[in-house]
C-alpha cells in the first residue's frame, strides 16, 4: 500500500492553475527529487502534503498513523530559544509516545548531529541554524521527510554530511533542490511540476535529463503538427459560400474542439535570456596580492597570502561557512585594506558585484523601479530597451514587473539582481553565492555566459557542479591556509586525495604558476579525464576567437 496517495489536486492563486489535476503515489522508503521552474508550485505542493495549505480540490490520503515532517526553505525569523528546545518542538508530531522514548530520540538526534544543545538558536550561523531545523524535522522519525532547498546556506562539508545522512535515511524522502550534485547523489525517482501538471519519471537525475529532452522535442513536434492542421481547417471554414453550404457539420464541431484545445494550451516557460555586457578591455594584470594578512579579533582570515589575478582568469572560492570567503573577495577587490602586505589593482577595471545577502535590493521598490532605477529605458549592448521588455528576458511578465521586491521568491530575487547587474558593462564580475534558489535551466545559462565572458570572474559558491563548469582555478580555505588549485571542485577533491595519499606536508599556494612553472599545491592536469563543461565551451568558441585575432 502506498505511503501517500495524491489524487486530482488543484489550486489557483492568480492566473493559470498552479496545480491542475495533479495525481501521484509515493511508496515507503523512496527518495524523490521534486523539480520544476521557479514559481511552478513545488513549495505549495509540499505544503499541501504536510497539511499547511489546503488545495482547491482533490485529496491527499496518507496511510494510517503516518507522520510527515516538513523543513521549509526559509529560517523562521521569530524562532528563539536554546538549541535543545528548538529540536524538542519536533517531538510534538508524535505526542502520544511515552516521555522516555521522546527523551531518548531528542538526545540521540542532538548527539548524532553534533549540535550545541545549550547555545541560543538566534546566535548561530545560517548553516548551523539549518542543521538545527533539520534535527527538529527528523527527531520524531517521520515516515515522510519533506525538504525544501535543504542545501541553501550550507557549506560543502555540511552538504556532503547531509548527503551521507540522507543516503542512510530509511524512510520516504521528497526534496526540492537547485544543487545538481545533491540530486545526482540522492534521487532515485524524479517528479516534475510543469505548467500545472505533474510528470513522473521513475529514474535518476541523469536519465531524467536525457528523457526530458526527448519528451520536449516530441511535444514541440506534436504541437507543430496540431497547429498546421488547425490552420488548414481555419482556411477551409473561411472558404466561399458554396463550400460553406456543403461543409460537414462533424468537421465543424471538430474544428471548434481544436480551437478550445489550442486556447487551453499552456506554453512552456521560456529560458532566461542572459546577456553579459562586455566592458572595455582591462589591463593584463587585474590584481597583484603580495604577502597580505588579515584577521578579525585575532582570528586569521588570510596569513602571508600571495596571488596574481590576470585578465580572463575565472577563480572559485571555496571554504566552510564563516571562514572568510566574502572577506577575501573584498581584500582582492581593494574594498578592504589588509593589515599587512599590499594589494595592487590593475588598470581600467569595471567591476560588477553580485551580493550574497541581496543587500542591493530595495524591499519596497517594484521590480520595474529596481532595475530601471527611475528610468523607463535601459541601455543593453549599445541599444535602448524598455525596462518591461528587458525584464521579459528574465521571465518577468508585465504584471510581475510591477510587484514589490518584498513579495518575490528567492529565485525571483536572484533574477532581479542579475537583471540589474547586467544593465552595466563589466570586465570583472564578482559573484557571491549566485546559485541559491535559481532553477537548473537558469543556472546552466548563467554558466554558459560566464564561460563565454572574456573578462575576469571571481565566484564564491557551494554549488559543486557550478564550480566544475565555470572556474579554471579554486582558492580553498583549508587547514588554516588559503591554497590555490587548478580546476573546479572535483579537481580539488582529486588533488587533495593525491596529496593525502602521498603523505607529503601541505605547501601553502602562493601566486599562480608563472612562466610554465607547476604549482606545488596541485597535481598534473594530465590525470583528468575528458573535458569539463567550461573547456568544451572554450573549444567551441575557439574558431571565432582565432578569426577575431587574425582580423
Amino acid at each position: 500500500m502506498p505511503l501517500v496517495l495524491v489524487d486530482d489536486l488543484g489550486i489557483r492563486f492568480r492566473g493559470p492553475s498552479l496545480l491542475d489535476g495533479v495525481s501521484c503515489s509515493i511508496e515507503p522508503g523512496e527518495r524523490i527529487g521534486l523539480l520544476g521552474r521557479n514559481g511552478s508550485g513545488k513549495t505549495t505542493f509540499m505544503k499541501i502534503l504536510s497539511g499547511q495549505t489546503s488545495a482547491d480540490h482533490g485529496r491527499v490520503q496518507w496511510a494510517a498513523q503516518s507522520v510527515v515532517s516538513f523543513l521549509p526553505q526559509e529560517v523562521p525569523v521569530d524562532l528563539h530559544g536554546r538549541v535543545e528546545e528548538v529540536v524538542k518542538q519536533g517531538l510534538e508530531l508524535r505526542s502520544d509516545d511515552p516521555e522516555w522514548l521522546k527523551e531518548q530520540r531528542l538526545q540521540r538526534t542532538i548527539d548524532q548531529m553534533n549540535l550545541p544543545r545549550d547555545a541560543a538558536f538566534e546566535s548561530l550561523s545560517a548553516g548551523l541554524k539549518r542543521r538545527v531545523l533539520l534535527a527538529r524535522a527528523i527527531v520524531s522519525e517521520p515516515d515522510m521527510l519533506l525538504l525544501d532547498e535543504p542545501t541553501n546556506h550550507l557549506d560543502v562539508p555540511s552538504i556532503t554530511w547531509l548527503e551521507d545522512f540522507l543516503a542512510r535515511w530509511p524512510k520516504a524522502l521528497l526534496f526540492v533542490t537547485h544543487d545538481r550534485s545533491f540530486l545526482r547523489r540522492l534521487a532515485t525517482r524524479i517528479i516534475e511540476l510543469d505548467r500545472g501538471r505533474l510528470f513522473d519519471w521513475t529514474c535518476d537525475y541523469e536519465t531524467f535529463l536525457s528523457r526530458k529532452e526527448a519528451a520536449l522535442a516530441a511535444e514541440e513536434k506534436q504541437d507543430a503538427l496540431f497547429d498546421k492542421k488547425l490552420a488548414e481547417e481555419e482556411v477551409w471554414i473561411r472558404q466561399g459560400i458554396k463550400a460553406r453550404r456543403t461543409r460537414n457539420e462533424g468537421r465543424v464541431r471538430a474544428l471548434e474542439a481544436m480551437r478550445r484545445e489550442r486556447s487551453e494550451r499552456r506554453e512552456r516557460v521560456g529560458s532566461v535570456s542572459l546577456t553579459i555586457q562586455q566592458g572595455e578591455r582591462s589591463g593584463a594584470l587585474v590584481a597583484d596580492v603580495q604577502d597580505i594578512s588579515f584577521a578579525y579579533d585575532d582570528r586569521p582570515i588570510v596569513s602571508h597570502f600571495d596571488l596574481r589575478i590576470m585578465r580572463g582568469d575565472k577563480i572559485g572560492v571555496l571554504g566552510p561557512n564563516g571562514a572568510g570567503k566574502t572577506t577575501l573577495l573584498r581584500l582582492l577587490l581593494g574594498e578592504l585594506a589588509p593589515q599587512s602586505g599590499r594589494v595592487r589593482l590593475g588598470t581600467n577595471l569595471q567591476v560588477l558585484y553580485f551580493d550574497q545577502l541581496r543587500g542591493k535590493l530595495r524591499e519596497d521598490a517594484t521590480v520595474f523601479e529596481e532595475v530601471g532605477d527611475g528610468n523607463d529605458m535601459v541601455q543593453i549592448g549599445g541599444s535602448s530597451r524598455h525596462v518591461i521588455g528587458y525584464l521579459k528576458d528574465f521571465l518577468f511578465t508585465a504584471e510581475r514587473s510591477r510587484t514589490p521586491i518584498k513579495f518575490l521568491s528567492g529565485g525571483e530575487r536572484n533574477r532581479v539582481l542579475l537583471a540589474k547587474l547586467f544593465t552595466k558593462p563589466a570586465n570583472v564580475i564578482v559573484l557571491d553565492e549566485p546559485t541559491n534558489d535559481l532553477d537548473a535551466e537558469t543556472l546552466e545559462i548563467l554558466e554558459e555566459r560566464l564561460v563565454q565572458f572574456t573578462g575576469t570572474v571571481l565566484v564564491v559558491s557551494h554549488d559543486r557542479t557550478f564550480l566544475n563548469n565555470v572556474v579554471s582555478s579554486t582558492l580553498v580555505f583549508e587547514e588554516g591556509n588559503v591554497r590555490e588549485y587548478d580546476g573546479g571542485y572535483d579537481d580539488w577533491v582529486r588533488q587533495r586525495s593525491v596529496r593525502e595519499k602521498s603523505q607529503e606536508p601541505p605547501t601553502e599556494s602562493k601566486s599562480k604558476p608563472r612562466g610554465g612553472e607547476t604549482s606545488k599545491a596541485t597535481s598534473p592536469r594530465s590525470t583528468k579525464k575528458g573535458l569539463s563543461f567550461r573547456e568544451q565551451q572554450e573549444l567551441k568558441n575557439l574558431p571565432g576567437v582565432i578569426e577575431q585575432l587574425e582580423t
